[in-house]
Parts: C-alpha cells; sequence; structure tokens
C-alpha cells in the first residue's frame, strides 16, 4: 500500500495517471472557497488536464477553508502534499483513476484569516472562485435581499475585527488591493444558482456597502463577476470509496473524490486580469450563459429533487436504484418533457430531445452509487432555486404543474422526519426544525408546510397550486409515495 504523496507518485500503480508536468513550477493564481468534491472533479480536474498540456501552471489553486468543519480536508490535503485521486467511475463498471496535481496550497481562515487577506491581496491572484453552497450567499429567501442580520455578518462589519465570513475576507483582499494600486480579482461563482455571478455581484456590493457605500458602488462596478453554469454528478466520498482505491490501486488516499464521466462547464468570458485556456480542454466559453443554467437547473437539479423524497419514501436509498425503476423514470421524464421544458428557450449546441434521457441515464449509472439522502439535504435553499421558479413560470402561462406540485407535497411529507416504515429520517437542513415542526402539523392542517413564506413566498395563496399540492398530500398520506406516483403515470 502506497500513502499518495509527491513523493510516492513514480511509485503508483502504472494504472493510474499521475500529473505530467512539474508541480514545483506551478504557482498559484486562483484562490478558492469551498475546496469540496465537486470542485476537485470540476474546476481542478480541468486546470490539471491544461497543465498536463503544459499550460497555464501559473493558475495553480490555494484552496481556502472558512468553516470549522473544513479544517479536516485542509489536514487531509496537506499530508499528501495537496494531492487527491479523482476516479472517474464509468457505466460499464470501468474505474479511471487519476491524481490531481493544480491544487497547491490550502489555508484555513479560522486558524490564520490575516494569511487568507493576504493571499487575496497578492498580485499573482487573478481569479477568486467560490463552490460555498446555493445558501452560502446570504440571501433572504423571501425578499431576495441580503441578509444584514446574520450574526457572523455583524461581526463582520465591525472596524478592525478579524473576518469569519467569505464576504468579510474577500471584500478585506479587494479593500488591500485597492490601495496597493492593484487592479481587483475576478470572482467566480460556481455555485448551482441561477445567475450565480449576477448573485455573486449582489451579495458582495451589498455586504461592502454595509461597510461603506462608496466601496459598495466601487464592487458594483469594477469587479468581475462572471455567470457559468456547472455539471458533474460528484457524491460524498465514503469509506467504502477510500477502501476500495486501496484495493484496486493499492493508494492510501485521505481524501479520494468520485465521479461519472460527464462533465460540463459554461462560462462567460469576462476576466479582466486574464484567465487559463479553458476552452482548450473542452470548457464552452460563451457571451451568455443563461440558456445552459436553466436547462441545468431546471432538468437536471430540478429532476434531482423531484426523484429524492418520494425514493426515500418508498424505500430506495442510492439514486441508481430510483432511476433504473420504470415507475421514477417515467415520472421524471414526464416533469421534463411536460412541465419543465416549455419554461426554456432554446439551447445552443445542444438537443433537449437527447440532453433529457441521458439525464436519466446518468442517474442511472450503479457505480457511482449517489445516495438519496444527499439530494435532499438543504432543500430549503435548493427547492425555490430549482423548482419554484418553474411553478410559478407555468402558473404564471397556464402551464401544468401537476408533477412539480407532487415534489413539493413528496419533500413536506419527507421533512416530518418519519418514513412510510415509521422509522426516523434524518432531515439535514438549515431550517430543519422549523420544517419538521410545520411538516407534522400538516395532518390536521395540509398547508401547514406551505406556509412558511422565507421558503414559498405566496404560493400559499394561489388556489390553483395549493388544491393541486392538497391533493397529492392525501394521496401520500392515505396510499404512500409508490401509489402516488402510480396514479401519475
Amino acid at each position: 500500500m502506497t500513502a499518495l504523496g509527491a513523493r510516492a507518485l513514480a511509485s503508483l500503480d502504472p494504472a493510474v495517471a499521475v500529473p505530467s508536468y512539474d508541480r514545483g513550477a506551478v504557482r498559484a493564481g486562483i484562490v478558492h472557497f469551498g475546496v469540496g468534491a465537486f470542485h476537485r472533479a470540476h474546476q481542478a480536474m480541468y486546470l490539471d488536464r491544461l497543465m498536463n498540456d503544459g499550460k497555464a501552471l501559473d493558475w495553480g489553486i490555494c484552496g481556502v477553508g472558512v468553516l470549522p468543519g473544513d479544517r479536516r480536508m485542509r489536514d487531509a490535503l496537506q499530508a499528501q502534499d495537496h494531492l487527491y485521486t479523482l476516479v472517474t467511475k464509468h457505466p460499464d463498471g470501468t474505474f479511471e483513476p487519476r491524481v490531481i496535481g493544480s491544487l497547491v496550497d490550502y489555508l484555513f481562515a479560522p486558524d490564520d484569516p490575516e494569511a487568507v487577506i493576504e493571499k487575496l491581496a497578492d498580485e499573482a491572484t487573478r481569479i477568486v472562485s467560490l463552490t460555498v453552497t446555493e445558501g452560502g450567499y446570504n440571501f433572504n429567501a423571501v425578499t431576495g435581499e441580503f441578509d444584514a442580520t446574520n450574526p457572523d455578518v455583524v461581526h463582520d462589519l465591525q472596524p478592525g475585527v478579524a473576518p469569519r465570513t467569505t464576504f468579510g475576507l474577500i471584500t478585506e483582499g479587494l479593500v488591500r488591493r485597492r490601495e496597493r494600486g492593484l487592479a481587483p480579482f475576478t470572482v467566480l461563482s460556481c455555485d448551482n444558482i441561477q445567475g450565480n455571478g449576477d448573485a455573486a455581484r449582489k451579495s458582495f456590493s451589498a455586504f461592502a456597502a454595509l461597510r461603506d457605500p462608496e466601496l459598495g458602488r466601487w464592487v458594483q462596478d469594477d469587479v468581475a463577476f462572471p455567470n457559468c453554469m456547472v455539471d458533474r454528478i460528484t457524491p460524498v466520498t465514503t469509506d467504502d470509496d477510500r477502501a476500495e482505491i486501496a484495493r484496486r490501486f493499492g493508494v492510501e488516499d485521505r481524501w479520494p473524490v468520485v465521479c461519472e464521466p460527464f462533465t460540463q462547464w459554461v462560462l462567460e468570458d469576462s476576466f479582466p486580469l486574464g484567465r487559463p485556456p479553458f476552452e482548450d480542454v473542452g470548457v464552452q466559453v460563451v457571451t451568455d450563459v443563461e440558456p445552459y443554467e436553466l436547462m441545468k437547473l431546471r432538468l437536471l437539479n430540478a429532476s434531482h429533487q423531484a426523484l429524492c423524497y418520494f425514493g426515500y419514501l418508498a424505500g430506495h436509498r442510492l439514486v441508481h436504484d430510483v432511476c433504473q425503476d420504470p415507475l421514477f423514470a417515467n415520472f421524471l421524464l414526464a416533469y421534463m418533457e411536460r412541465e419543465a421544458t416549455p419554461t426554456l428557450e432554446p439551447v445552443p449546441g445542444v438537443d433537449l430531445g437527447e440532453y433529457k434521457p441521458n439525464l436519466i441515464a446518468r442517474f442511472s449509472n450503479p457505480h457511482v452509487r449517489d445516495t438519496v439522502a444527499r439530494l435532499c439535504a438543504e432543500s430549503s435553499d435548493r427547492i425555490p432555486k430549482w423548482l419554484l421558479p418553474v411553478i410559478r413560470h407555468n402558473l404564471a402561462h397556464g402551464g401544468e404543474i401537476t408533477r412539480s406540485a407532487a415534489v413539493v407535497a413528496s419533500w413536506a411529507r419527507y421533512a416530518e422526519g418519519v418514513d412510510e416504515e415509521g422509522q426516523p429520517i434524518e432531515v439535514v437542513d438549515r431550517l430543519a426544525d422549523r420544517l419538521t415542526a410545520a411538516a407534522r402539523r400538516q395532518r390536521d392542517d395540509r398547508l401547514a408546510f406551505l406556509a412558511d413564506r422565507e421558503v414559498f413566498g405566496d404560493l400559499i395563496d394561489d388556489e390553483r397550486f395549493t388544491s393541486v399540492y392538497r391533493r397529492h398530500l392525501d394521496s401520500l398520506y392515505e396510499h404512500g409515495a409508490r401509489a402516488t406516483l402510480e396514479k401519475l403515470a
């Protein structure tokens, strides 16, 4: 067994591809907040491809962890010289391992926020990228405005304090660059939010304006926030993944990443200080990302929500088991065809007739072993951004809402925290206590869950929606998840 690290690369199993470039020559040009599985299977992978082609060696990544739980990632990566194994799992059972070398440093902000700020202020830093989840932009779900009452935000606005938040750290980095006569870096959001760059601009400029109105205007007007669409199914790494990689390839990796073969990145070309030549490794660099992001959010992401609550309640625990069940596959395709697609504009270069069944094929890959529970997590951040826009569009234009309303009802039933066999469900959500309390009232008041206007806005006031939603919730209680879907077939 070989512990992964720089010295071990030459002795690894030949089946494991390793960096062909001199990592000692790589310099960090990107600072990335939120070094999780997705970032390491996506952006870091694209940069590694470029570096293996002899390009972008001045665009290495310095990762940053902000949350207390990020300490584990810092420790794992430091122990391995910031290397990790990315294993692509093909539907035929083929495993394709590669050691990724584009990540060259990792800073843990709670231990040394000053080191993070100075890294941001360094002239070599030209892009600051983010995968901080849908909830990481601190917007109020009803008003859509930046939440200035967030305790960590309030802390970071006090003069002279060490920042705790991504907003505080990045804004202070921008301030120091400005004071030193350096141009601002580009802020690149890679999160699953419609108009993620626009959302990041709104969020960071709002924070900066709370600190100083003129600073807020400068961030709004002078800092680039390109939009992008990202796609790759990347489940949470498990101990079984670690053991399997060790058994198959003799590599002891503290935190490998597993993913599907498919990957896509559509990127708006707005980088005043330059960028790596991403188009050389398959990234679509475009002037307008919106058609691609709406396609992905409303077809792929919303379909994940469409399958997960019904799937969990019906007894499934792995995503491929759900999607290999014809009842669920037909439900997903009908949602995409009849409710999501009518809300989309044409997508340049994409055949939606092929894209939709290919999504179900991707979800059905048995070797990725993505969990239904992962898709059920943080629903209060996901459903309002991915599914509710479909519902609102169709309500406004007389479109179908039957399946979308069923998905919301299935979330409401799941949020009770008890499955159809009476077994407890761990509801993972920042609003878990509130959501579960509301869901448990709905046996007597069917609209109790919808009454949370922070999550659902005024949807409870729309009688067309509530009548369909109530019917599905009745069915879930009286007949169960599977029978409810059978009635929709």
